[in-house]
């Protein structure tokens, strides 16, 4: 039979790192020994007083039956607070929509504020998600692209030459998934002057805030003078407090957006998980030093993995400044040969390095960079270190 699929869902290309992540899972279930570097999850386990709250919450019995479509009262009313005090953005309960992570807010804005043809400049490289959820929306994706050699990091006069008339917001990422590039606040200064002189949105994913290695810290957009009317900040549990299944992420926006995102949401999937929410409420008020011990660990093992990385010949590494990935450019293996296998791309390393290194990337091309592939390295210490030895013997044989 001829299923009736959608031009919407034909057009839509399968997000890279789950793909990856599920060819490394098979080929681990036929007995291959795989390192995974491909999935950006951390590799701790969310933090014990953050365990017991949710268990609390059961405990209770008070938190079975559905909650409100923007997440509870307290815990929104905790995330204002925490933004303002934290991060210097002006923000109210009401300007709060709580959802199943941060990739369903972002879909959610995109839902509620584009019409077909509208553009968003997307910051490039960019997370492999917002493309594919710009055009779910109808919307048309505008890339402007960093180099190497400014960690990544797009320029305002970039930015400005890519504005048109058909331009509704900017969408990036600080920490940058896949880049680990961090924004200065002068660089922000410059972006927003480019923002405010247009007139448009700017969608800020800070999901990774508190996996920030420089020591000026963590800068929000929405901090600056004229720009928390313009921004939309989304965030959320995931990555800094190791909660990834926990699935709770949140935007904090202007009310009209607010209330439009919540719209989306209640027609979709209502609200987020009751007992996740109690959890999120405990994450987000009480103890941040396992969050910082993590944090530790991560700086300690981007170092380590750059170290590596250096020693193999035509890797071209920098220094990412926040999050957990480094994305080197592998350019010069291109057109290179082991005698058997001709690299044509960066899919094609990545392809190979798992074939024959039984250690899982994603190919750059899916960020929006085809010279480059992404490792994480939220993996053990012994776990990367093998797997960089086996990735330089590996790439080491191409010629």
């Amino acid at each position: 039979m001829n299923y009736p699929l959608s031009e919407r869902i034909n057009n839509m290309s399968e997000s890279a790192t789950l793909a990856m992540a599920a060819k490394a899972r098979e080929l681990k279930s036929k007995g291959v020994d795989i390192i995974s570097l491909s999935l950006g999850e951390p590799d701790f386990k969310t933090p014990k007083h953050i365990q017991e709250a949710a268990k609390a919450a059961i405990d209770s019995e008070k938190y079975f039956a559905y909650p409100p479509v923007t997440g509870y009262q307290d815990l929104r009313e905790a995330i204002a607070n925490k933004l303002q005090k934290e991060n210097g953005i002006p923000s109210s309960a009401e300007q709060i929509v709580v959802s199943n992570g941060a990739k369903q807010s972002i879909a959610n804005i995109m839902l509620a504020m584009l019409n077909p043809g509208d553009e968003v400049v997307v910051f490039a490289p960019y997370w492999v998600s917002y493309v594919e959820l710009i055009k779910l929306a109808e919307g048309t994706p505008v890339m402007i692209t960093g180099t190497l050699e400014n960690d990544f990091k797009p320029t305002a006069e970039q930015l400005k030459a890519a504005i048109t008339d058909k331009t509704k917001a900017i969408l990036y990422s600080s920490p940058c998934n896949p880049t680990g590039g961090v924004f200065t606040e002068k660089e922000m200064k410059e972006i927003a002057d480019v923002v405010k002189e247009h007139d448009i949105m700017v969608i800020a994913d800070e999901i990774y805030e508190h996996i920030n290695f420089t020591e000026e810290g963590h800068f929000s957009m929405a901090s600056l003078p004229d720009m928390a009317e313009r921004t939309i900040t989304v965030n959320g549990f995931s990555k800094g407090f190791a909660m990834t299944g926990w699935r709770v992420g949140y935007i904090s926006a202007p009310l009209a957006i607010a209330k439009a995102a919540s719209k989306v949401q209640g027609q979709i999937t209502s609200g987020n998980c009751s007992i996740a929410q109690r959890a999120a409420l405990a994450a987000i008020t009480e103890d941040l030093q396992p969050t910082k011990d993590m944090t530790a660990v991560y700086h300690k093992r981007r170092d380590m993995v750059i170290d590596m990385l250096n020693d193999i010949e035509g890797v071209k590494t920098y220094v990412p400044k926040g999050a957990f990935y480094i994305f080197p450019d592998v350019s010069y293996f291109f057109g290179k040969s082991d005698g058997q296998h001709t690299i044509t791309d960066a899919n094609d390393l990545a392809m190979h390095i798992l074939n024959e290194a039984s250690v899982s990337t994603v190919t750059g091309d899916a960020f929006g960079a085809p010279n480059c592939i992404r490792l994480s390295y939220a993996a053990s210490d012994n776990e990367l270190v093998e797997a960089i030895k086996r990735m330089k013997a590996v790439l080491n044989k191409l010629k």
